[in-house]
């Protein structure tokens, strides 16, 4: 049997009741009183760590949710793109990593979007090559990450200072930090080009598999009880005040997602790597998804407890501005329907409304 780690405690028919009842928005408006909309556009990354947004396309779980609400998506490689698109009304939601959410909502005073609901945690990792054993051995090593002021470029520069390495944004320092796209991350390891990366899955597991990488950190055993989050459901804020009730149903998707997941352990692994082979051309070997899924939880829960401790490290990596991340969380729609299910809110943990 497949192993898919999922904290979700969310009931399915729980979940149908909710749907079924029709849950208030968190703004206050009847449908009525919305503007009409007749599509929504997702952002997303062909990652294991956004296997809720994979599935929910996959099994069309988005779309019997949003109903007369044409779904559209995009594709990223990294936190970053995303923000850039949403920023410019090209998309109106992504999953997306945590540190870009702070910069945007940082950078725009609050104005720009809020995360709405968790996807994932865990499923990241320092992968190297062979010879380097111990931090001591990485002076003087290029490393990879996805994209310049990514959540897993935040950490890598932050575990990286705590270990007494400077670097910098240009390249430069005791270990040269290279942001490049996953797929060429994998090439230019194989290749010899750097000699380590820090990725999100299912990269950690391709870099190990398919090129005899093998872990200096994982993330995990940086966080109490190896809980932080990987992946969030990030929604324009202008969206979400015009067309909340689109945002709810939107929200009805990503949890049935979610628990689809944990429904289907077996049957998980196939479909998650079906919707990876449409968007890059090629399946994961199993080995590869069966491992990477081990190394995932999805929930969700945004952890929203960890968030200042994101800010502290991406101020510390130089990737982002000082500001406050307080509003940066509505999850009144997610915890509207968890409650119609008989379930736990979630906490906000003071930072915006829950």
């Amino acid at each position: 049997m497949n192993t898919i780690r999922t904290a979700t405690t969310i009931t399915t028919l729980g979940l149908v009741a909710a749907m079924m009842a029709g849950c208030a928005s968190a703004a206050g408006s009847s449908p009525a009183e919305e503007e009409p909309v007749t599509e929504l556009r997702l952002g997303y990354f062909a990652n294991v760590t956004h296997a809720p947004a994979l599935v929910g396309l996959e099994e069309g779980l988005f779309a019997d949710a949003l109903g007369d609400v044409d779904i559209t998506t995009q594709v990223f490689n990294a936190g970053p793109a995303a923000i850039e698109a949403l920023s410019a009304g090209a998309i109106d939601a992504t999953y997306i990593g945590p540190n870009p959410s702070i910069n945007t909502f940082i950078q725009s005073a609050g104005e720009s979007a809020h995360i709405v609901a968790g996807a994932a945690t865990g499923g990241a990792a320092l992968v190297v090559r062979d010879g380097i054993d111990a931090p001591a051995d990485l002076e003087g090593t290029t490393l990879a990450t996805p994209q310049l002021g990514n959540t897993q470029d935040v950490a890598l520069r932050s575990w990286l200072a705590d270990e007494g390495y400077e670097t910098d944004t240009t390249g430069g320092g005791d270990v040269s930090i290279t942001p490049t796209e996953n797929a060429q991350t994998l090439t230019l390891f194989q290749q010899g080009d750097i000699d380590g990366a820090w990725l999100p899955e299912p990269w950690v597991s391709r870099l190990i598999l398919d090129a005899g990488a093998h872990v200096l950190v994982d993330e995990a055993d940086l966080w109490p009880d190896g809980e932080f989050p990987t992946t969030v459901l990030l929604v324009r804020a202008d969206f979400l005040e015009q067309h909340p009730t689109v945002v709810e149903h939107l929200l009805e998707g990503h949890i049935a997602a979610v628990q689809w997941i944990a429904d289907n352990p077996d049957d998980a692994p196939g479909v998650i790597n079906d919707a990876l082979e449409a968007e890059t051309g090629k399946p994961l070997d199993d080995a590869v998804i069966e491992r990477a899924l081990q190394h995932v939880t999805f929930s969700v829960d945004p952890h929203a407890d960890t968030f200042q401790t994101l800010v502290e490290n991406g101020l510390a990596a130089g990737t982002q501005k000082e500001g406050s991340i307080d509003g940066l969380f509505d999850l009144t729609l997610l915890n509207g329907l968890l409650e119609a299910a008989g379930e736990e809110p979630v906490s906000a943990a003071g930072l915006g409304e829950e």
